[in-house]
């Protein structure tokens, strides 16, 4: 090979992902209308085994093929950058939902927001301690970084860890929130652009969660140096995205919404 670039080796897992997300829709589907899981478990399962495995093979060009050159990581960076823009995009239309409902509420609502008869969440309880719990998060996921680069595996370990432990404490609390919350995603306009726009938020803290759980154990397995940890590095930028977009919401949907 006389050139930097990677040349993707052919590979079953894109056609077979594309299967089996088509049927996990289709058996969610079946679960909403049918109250049958069946069909959506299988299809959960399958796609989880298929994600490993190419994530898997992904990993094993990266670290140990040398397939991950210099100039591939521009365009991994750029990648990852123009997704987070089109997330930026996904969450900037739930807050236009909730902000055209907010602004000017219709007869419908009472003419007020809240909506009549909704009693929304006290944001200094739960709200307030969540925002806490994800800024200490950006801080723990920022010390692990600054210990990757210079090459601190210990310290390294320790604020994945700790980011990772605030991740699934984040959302224990927010599913408590969930249980506990005096309305629901079917009251009013107010439900939707709640329950849609936390909801949304809350899956994207899983898979955050989920990445650098991931991260975690490549450090523990020394797949990263100071100088090539890219995969690192993109879980480090997500995380951080989750954070302000936390953020958002807490002072739009929880405070100013209230």
């Amino acid at each position: 090979m006389n050139h930097p670039y990677h040349l993707v080796d052919k590979s079953p897992w894109p056609l077979l992902s594309a299967f089996s997300v088509m049927s996990l829709v289709s058996g969610l589907a079946k679960w909403f209308h049918m109250f049958n899981m069946d069909l959506a478990l299988i299809s959960f399962l399958t796609t989880s085994l298929i994600m490993i495995q190419w994530w898997r093979d992904v990993i094993r060009e990266g670290t140990y093929q040398g397939l991950h050159t210099v100039q591939v990581g521009v365009g991994l960076r750029w990648g990852m950058i123009l997704f987070i823009a089109s997330e930026v995009l996904f969450f900037l239309s739930f807050f236009w939902a909730f902000f055209h409902s907010s602004l000017a509420p219709a007869v419908e609502l009472g003419s007020s927001w809240p909506p009549a008869g909704i009693k929304p969440f006290n944001p200094f309880q739960i709200p307030l301690l969540n925002t806490a719990i994800l800024l200490a998060s950006g801080v723990t996921v920022t010390w692990a970084h600054h210990a990757l680069m210079e090459n601190n595996y210990t310290q390294g370990v320790q604020g994945l860890f700790l980011t990772v432990f605030l991740g699934l404490y984040f959302t224990s609390l927010q599913a408590l929130e969930y249980y506990e919350a005096p309305f629901s995603i079917a009251d009013a306009v107010y439900g939707s652009t709640f329950f849609v726009a936390t909801g949304f938020h809350g899956l994207h803290v899983i898979i955050g969660t989920t990445f650098l759980l991931v991260c975690l154990i490549r450090q523990m397995l020394n797949h990263f140096s100071s100088t090539h940890h890219f995969g690192f590095e993109a879980a480090a930028w997500y995380w951080h995205f989750v954070d302000v977009v936390w953020l958002f919401l807490f002072i739009s949907i929880y405070w100013w919404g209230n």
